[in-house]
């Protein structure tokens, strides 16, 4: 029973950080406060991570401590989406409501925090840290005022009771509110009108004032941009050009004026041809934030469609009649339909063509997904990645080159990791590490690497193989391949279940050699990978039977600050209820190097070097009573 509350509530809790960390950017006054919490509420996720991979069963008081956590992110969850919606305008004339409730969420999830005894649970030292050190920030964070939000309350209060506002002052308005365009304050103006609606005529005194500042910075906007219209019927300009098209009015697949704009279920809007072909591929997530779509109806944008019509009215341009195929923008240009039927050809070539055609094909399509990011979206829109994931079993070492590496350029694209992944890739990729040539190998190495930083990833990665393959091209690859394997193995023993499978391949042998070889040029990645694997019972086991301490110390005592640091992570870990690695690190010397450091090394250096000297301590003192009994 306490198995399934405990796997529910973590279970909860993951999935509302993963909410708030999808979360649009913040674009009127809260920013500051928005930024903030995302940013610190995100760095918890480790924690319950690791939570969720463990067997460990949590007493009572710590699930009241976790749900108590899971209530105080909620309430932080629905004041971020509140806040990030509706007038700016409105948020800049209730900010200091808002300073409160940013303060009360705030004081709810440090309290929560301040329930959960992190040195009780199972988790890595690593973790324990962070969430320490997020404990302490959400601890120290007051809703302060800081001088650009004093400057903004000036600014406003200015402009209510001065008739002709210093234009200084407008302009500042406009920057600091994100109202710096026509299409801008229209948007506003119908945030405005949204809410007198709903307000039921309770907010008629700030409805008022809002009026009041949104017609004076509409003055400032038209003075700032003479290019637009002044009164109906009449243009003011300076010269004749084509009108650049609002950002908001094109359509976020194909870039181009929407002409049918909808609505899906994240609130995005696209153009309606455009994301019904996205959902006809099988597709079920929003292109532009990556989030589930919960539904795939399309909801109408009227709102939007009539300020299309509107700026399209007043700038001249005719509506388009026909939004013909979905194209995509690329450096330079639009992606012409020659372009579009070659890439159509080279798919043919993939599933049709004989050896020969298939090589050249994949080798094209590299190229492409290397060009840039919007040839990735349409290369992959065009049903390429199963194409390609077919041809990592080719017999032509070229071909298989190509396929992986063109794999590892679409890779690049967020929402392509997972059409890669949903295509079976994952053991072929393994295959042509295992087997490939050199050049494949390692950039199967890299698209693991790639494709790994999505943590569901990480388990399908290292049950499918991996890690073995990894770490003999970690042993035999050249020195990119080596960084290569070392990047992907440290990315995944992320994730604990792959730290006892790198264990259990013999990870820590390769990794004690170039530790001892500064010239080899991989020490970083070496003790990288070795303090990861220090926070795990059998990684500590097996580091300490490979003798490290004495290339520990000399680390401590010779290293780069981040090298210095790892090997202090790495020393504690070994000492830390090991009298004889305790003994035997005093006996080298150690506690001058850490002394040394203590003083002079980064944060987490200093803490650790700190740590062993108290055990060091411990121990002296310990040792001085036997003697005297």
């Amino acid at each position: 029973m306490g198995e399934n509350r405990k796997a529910l509530l973590v279970a909860g809790l993951v999935e509302i950080i993963k909410e708030i960390s999808v979360l649009p950017e913040c674009h009127n006054v809260c920013k500051r406060m928005y930024g903030n919490l995302v940013r610190r509420v995100k760095l918890l996720s480790p924690l319950f991570e690791e939570l969720r991979d463990s067997d460990e069963l949590l007493s009572d008081e710590q699930l009241q401590a976790f749900e108590s956590l899971r209530v105080a992110l909620d309430s932080a969850k629905i004041l971020l989406q509140s806040v990030n919606h509706g007038s700016k305008l409105y948020q800049a004339l209730r900010r200091n409501d808002t300073v409160d409730k940013f303060q009360q969420v705030t004081q709810k999830i440090e309290e929560a925090l301040s329930e959960i005894s992190y040195n009780k649970l199972e988790i890595s030292e690593e973790v324990q840290e962070q969430i320490e050190l997020v404990h302490a920030q959400f601890k120290r964070t007051k809703a302060r005022i800081e001088f650009a939000d004093l400057q903004l309350d000036l600014d406003i209060a200015v402009m209510q009771n001065e008739k002709d506002p210093d234009p200084s002052i407008l302009k500042r308005l406009t920057e600091e509110l994100h109202l710096r365009t026509m299409n801008d304050l229209k948007k506003e103006s119908i945030e405005i009108h949204e809410l007198i609606i709903t307000s039921n005529g309770e907010a008629e005194d700030v409805v008022k004032a809002m009026t009041s500042l949104l017609r004076k910075l509409k003055d400032c906007v038209v003075t700032e941009n003479p290019e637009v219209d002044t009164s109906e019927g009449r243009k003011v300009s300076v010269k004749h050009r084509s009108p650049v098209i609002p950002d908001d009015f094109r359509c976020p697949i194909s870039l181009e004026l929407m002409k049918d704009p909808v609505i899906v279920s994240t609130g995005q809007t696209y153009e309606r041809s455009c994301i019904q072909k996205w959902l006809d591929a099988g597709h079920r997530t929003c292109p532009k934030t990556q989030q589930t779509l919960l539904h795939t109806a399309l909801t109408p944008n009227y709102v939007l469609k009539s300020l299309i019509a509107l700026w399209c009215e007043s700038n001249g341009v005719e509506l388009p009649k026909k939004q013909g195929s979905c194209r995509t923008k690329k450096s330079g240009g639009s992606l012409s339909d020659c372009d579009r039927t070659a890439i159509s050809a080279l798919l043919e070539k993939l599933a049709y063509g004989d050896t020969e055609q298939q090589r050249a094909a994949a080798g094209e399509l590299r190229l492409l997904a290397k060009r840039n990011a919007d040839n990735r979206v349409c290369i992959a829109e065009a049903g390429a990645i199963p194409l390609l994931v077919e041809l990592l079993s080719s017999s032509d070492p070229r071909t298989q080159e190509h396929a992986v590496t063109a794999l590892l350029n679409l890779s690049i694209n967020e929402s392509n990791k997972g059409t890669i992944v949903n295509a079976g890739a994952i053991p072929d990729i393994v295959d042509v590490l295992k087997s490939g040539s050199m050049e494949a190998r390692e950039n199967a190495a890299a698209t693991l690497f790639s494709l790994s930083v999505l943590d569901e990833n990480k388990v399908a990665i290292g049950a499918a193989g991996a890690i073995p393959a990894l770490i003999e091209l970690l042993c035999e690859g050249t020195p990119r391949g080596k960084k290569d394997a070392a990047t992907a193995i440290f990315n995944l023993s992320i994730y604990q279940g792959n730290k006892s499978r790198a264990v259990k391949a013999g990870i820590v042998a390769p990794l004690m050699r170039f530790l001892k070889d500064a010239g080899g040029g991989m020490v970083d990645e070496a003790l990288a990978i070795l303090a990861i694997l220090a926070s795990h019972r059998e990684g500590r086991i097996a580091i300490g039977e490979a003798e490290p301490i004495p290339v520990l110390i000399e680390v401590i005592r010779t290293g780069s600050p981040r090298n210095r640091e790892n090997a202090a992570a790495v020393l504690w870990s070994l000492c830390t209820g090991d009298l004889l690695q305790l003994k035997l690190a005093k006996g080298l010397g150690a506690e001058e190097a850490l002394q040394e450091l203590s003083e002079n090394g980064t944060d987490r250096a200093k803490r650790k070097a700190a740590s062993i000297l108290e055990l060091l301590q411990r121990m002296v003192e310990v040792d001085d009573k036997l003697q005297n009994s």
